[in-house]
């Protein structure tokens, strides 16, 4: 479980510097692969490509979410809105991860035998989405964070339509992952936004921010694995055949990583980077060089693993634990470059959470060998899961006076209600 929230943990914080659902997507398929690398399963060792893009899609879905403005609130000074503001990311992390673990778990338990009807799920998790986004915010207005975007309940209905979609097909491992996944992304939410609060009051110098990012990917890792080891899998026979896997493994190494390139890598931010930085007239030379080795770097990784993972195979196809640990060190260390190249870490020192990335990624090329798997079976108790859920409520109420008894008005803090709303 520490390993996948290491794993899924330096994935979201990397994706601090990218954003928005390609970023997301990219940490979500570090997370799940990482689940795989641990679990040591042939079937799903077959299927790896499947697999991590709904992992990859699932918690980059999320990505759409604006959740600016509620951290703000966490940075307020009395309860009502520091606590409305740490409980609102608790839904927003919990959204991610639901909807990533839930999307994960049917991939894994997806089978000849037991087929998930992708093409039905997505249309039933659009469907969720408009509805739910029509009648919560535009008939009934309610705004979670006005004046953004008010996203997040297309994806709750998208996530009540994968839970319908997952208790009617009797996927009731999927949704072991997915509750326990979205427990621990919204837990970690929160309590980064707790932490950032803190570390800013503290005065040092440090990337705060980055840790309330780490710490979502890492309590979603712990509860997205913790979910998986708990649940039932039935052993598949399943061979896929070659063809399954191109599709995804173009995704997942290609055009993921393109989108954040294209997104991410615009001339004007890095100019201004390289400025900032060395406070004199930019080079442009650097700058182009930064640009466009950054998509050189993408562009041969993909066709690396386009001829490792599908041209030089055979068919049916199949891969080991050496290969797939290979493609995970690698399209995480390439996703630490990019994020060295976007920050100018590869210049100056001024971004020190940049290099605890990449201790990260050697503890986990050197312990995911070490792990044994151990799955246990555990059935859905439902008292337990609103009892487990109202402790973390408490927990979040908790961290908010405390917070507000570390400070006074913090900058960048907002307010959702006003005085008389408090005083009320």
């Amino acid at each position: 479980m520490l390993l996948v929230g290491m794993a899924l943990g330096t994935g979201w914080a990397i994706r601090g510097q990218f954003g928005h659902e390609q970023g997301a997507a990219w940490a979500g398929a570090i997370g799940s692969m990482s689940i795989l690398l641990v679990a040591k399963r042939q079937d799903w060792f077959n299927k790896v490509f499947s697999i991590v893009l709904a992992g990859a899609i699932g918690w980059g879905v999320g990505g759409m979410m604006s959740y600016g403005m509620v951290v703000g609130y966490g940075r307020a000074s009395d309860f009502v809105n520091v606590c409305y503001g740490l409980l609102m990311l608790f839904v927003i992390g919990g959204l991610y991860g639901f909807i990533g673990g839930g999307l994960f778990g049917l991939s894994l338990g997806n089978s000849s035998k037991k087929s998930v009807n992708w093409a039905g799920l997505i249309v039933e998790m659009v469907a969720g989405g408009i509805i739910f986004y029509y009648f919560l915010i535009e008939q009934i207005g309610w705004l979670m964070t006005p004046p953004r975007s008010e996203v997040w309940a297309v994806c709750l209905g998208m996530a009540v339509a994968l839970t319908w979609n997952m208790i009617r097909n009797e996927n009731y491992s999927a949704l072991r992952v997915a509750v326990f996944s979205g427990l621990g992304g919204g837990f970690g939410f929160a309590f980064g936004n707790f932490l950032q609060v803190l570390g800013y009051v503290s005065g040092i110098k440090f990337n705060f921010w980055n840790v309330m990012e780490y710490s979502l990917g890492f309590f979603g890792g712990l509860g997205m694995a913790y979910g998986t080891f708990t649940s039932k899998w039935e052993k598949s026979e399943d061979i896929p055949p070659k063809t399954s896997q191109l599709f995804p493994l173009l995704i997942v190494v290609l055009v993921i990583p393109f989108i954040v390139w294209q997104q991410s890598f615009e001339t004007k931010r890095i100019e201004e980077m390289l400025t900032k930085i060395n406070e004199l007239q930019t080079n442009n030379l650097l700058s182009k060089a930064v640009e466009w080795g950054s998509l050189v770097i993408i562009v041969a990784m993909g066709l690396l693993f386009l001829y490792k993972f599908y041209i030089k195979k055979a068919n049916p196809i199949s891969y080991n634990f050496g290969e797939i640990r290979h493609l995970f060190i690698i399209l995480l260390g390439v996703y630490i470059i990019l994020s060295f190249l976007i920050t100018g870490a590869f210049l100056s020192v001024y971004r020190i959470e940049q290099y605890l990335y990449v201790l990260n990624l050697l503890a986990l090329s050197f312990l995911l060998n070490l792990t044994q798997p151990i799955f246990s079976e555990v059935d859905i108790n439902y008292k337990k899961w609103s009892i487990n859920l109202a402790a973390v409520i408490i927990l979040i109420a908790i961290f908010s006076l405390i917070a507000i008894n570390t400070h006074s008005d913090l900058k960048g803090a907002h307010q959702r209600f006003s005085t008389e709303t408090k005083q009320f």
